[in-house]
């Protein structure tokens, strides 16, 4: 079984599975619609992954029939595993917690050769509600702590199989990164009695240098210290905390917010590889007035050389301020 360990010095977090050292090459090449290959997540083979946590399929639909959008089972190589019991134990100076947790797959579109960009924005709201309704059914779990939604798009970014899906990992404990950005939100807010998103939100608005594009309900920048090329936020404008708490007229607004975001990048980058994040608050927590939900994508242009690993400083090639300039004159349709 998996485990996680703790580092002493850098206090990070990491999860040793070498249970997944038997899933498909993190290197292989992205496979044509046309291939012929085997898909597991294409319809009509739901055998072939394990029983659904989850599906969104046509009322007259019964279990396992094909006729499904939206579609979320256990990874059949996990990181985590819900079975099992939550031990946490000492070694000298290290810590270590058992493997327990969840990690799943969500096939985000029956179709092998749509991209996330190209679904219509109900289907695309209906995999934001999918995040979210699976978020909320983990936190019933008292022994979790943390969920993590990602999606890696493209083999740059981590992908194995072409067939579009995103990811889940809930965790027994607070990650590092994540703890130390809740701890930094709310010290903003002991001192200045105010959300530092929201802070940021309106001075990006009013400066406008940095906006990519906005709506009545979110906006979408360039952050001022992006680490990487072309990253982008999308934030709701009103204050909230837990992106589970979304409901469904915002996930579909969200949707389009969403929808528009990945095109411009599409079209101004020719088809990025990407990682698309959800940053949260924790599992379970009361509504804050210090923290603030996003979404962040990040296209894989550049990889993390010597100096980013040995100082955690992030070399950037790209001006944020350029590259919104950019995105905002790209028309994604």
């Amino acid at each position: 079984m998996s485990e996680l360990r703790r580092d002493p010095i850098t206090e990070r977090w990491v999860i040793v599975a070498s249970e997944r050292a038997a899933r498909p090459s993190d290197f292989s090449p992205r496979i044509p619609a046309t291939a012929g290959i085997f898909c597991p997540f294409c319809p009509g083979n739901e055998e072939a992954t394990p029983q659904e946590l989850l599906s969104r399929r046509a009322p007259d639909a019964g279990p396992g029939d094909p006729r499904w959008s939206v579609r979320v089972f256990p990874n059949r190589f996990p990181a985590l595993r819900v079975e099992g019991e939550l031990l946490r134990s000492g070694e000298g100076l290290f810590d270590r917690i058992s493997g327990v947790g969840a990690h799943e797959v969500i096939v985000e579109t029956p179709r092998h050769d749509t991209s996330l960009a190209q679904l219509s924005i109900p289907s695309l709201a209906e995999v934001l509600r999918a995040w979210r309704d699976r978020i909320v059914d983990l936190g019933r779990d008292l022994r979790l702590t943390h969920v993590s939604v990602f999606k890696n798009q493209g083999p740059a970014a981590g992908a194995t199989l072409a067939h579009e899906h995103s990811q889940l990992l809930a965790l027994p404990t607070l990650p590092r990164d994540v703890a130390l950005e809740l701890e930094r939100a709310e010290a903003w807010f002991s001192r200045k009695e105010r959300c530092v998103s929201c802070d940021l939100i309106r001075q990006e608005r009013a400066a406008g240098a940095r906006l990519v594009f906005e709506d009545q309900r979110f906006v979408v920048l360039c952050p001022w210290a992006s680490p990487t090329p072309f990253l982008l936020w999308i934030l709701p404008k009103n204050h909230a905390s837990h992106f589970e708490a979304v409901d469904d007229p915002t996930s579909t607004a969200l949707a389009e917010v969403l929808r528009l975001a990945l095109g411009k990048l599409e079209r101004a980058l020719e088809g990025p590889a990407y990682n698309l994040v959800l940053v949260s608050g924790r599992l379970r927590g009361a509504s804050s007035p210090a923290s603030h939900w996003r979404l962040e994508i990040a296209p894989a242009l550049t990889v993390p050389g010597g100096f980013e690993r040995a100082s955690g400083c992030y070399i950037n090639s790209t001006r944020p301020e350029d590259a919104a300039a950019f995105l905002r004159g790209i028309d994604p349709a």
